[in-house]
């Protein structure tokens, strides 16, 4: 698959099954040897495999049920796919230990997807995990 075509496969990913609430499709977009690696150290454990990707994709809706990923840019080379994206949802689950707040947040992020025959075959996720904190009211860093 050339280039295009992979950064069409992200695309969709994020479109037609984050943004849809379908896990049921990932098997469309995603290999079933997938291996995710947390951008966010104590998050979320590595995952491997459609399935692992399936019970992901669970929490994170139930802990933001009206999340939405708008794919803000896309840049190819080779194998690789990189996405820039900003998420939006409300907090109505449990989060890293953090019990429901109901609050509105917004965060952003740049995954790297390598894909093998047109499918993602390894995701590497970076989103600023401290400011999605900051809005639920955890505040990590020190003041000044």
């Amino acid at each position: 698959m050339g280039i295009e075509e992979n950064k069409d496969v992200v695309r969709r990913l994020v479109g037609e099954c984050v943004n849809t609430h379908r896990a049921d499709l990932l098997g469309l977009f995603v290999s079933p040897d997938l291996r995710v690696h947390p951008g966010t150290p104590g998050t979320a454990p590595d995952t491997e495999g459609l399935d692992g990707l399936r019970r992901a994709f669970e929490g994170l809706r139930s802990t933001f049920p009206d999340l939405n990923i708008a794919v803000e840019a896309t840049v190819a080379e080779g194998d690789l796919v990189t996405a820039r994206w900003t998420a939006t949802g409300t907090h109505s689950g449990d989060l890293a230990g953090i019990a429901p707040t109901g609050r509105a947040v917004r965060w952003g992020g740049t995954d790297v997807y390598r894909l093998v025959d047109g499918k993602v075959a390894e995701w590497w996720r970076n989103d600023d995990f401290v400011g999605l904190l900051h809005q639920l009211g955890r505040d990590l860093l020190p003041a000044g």
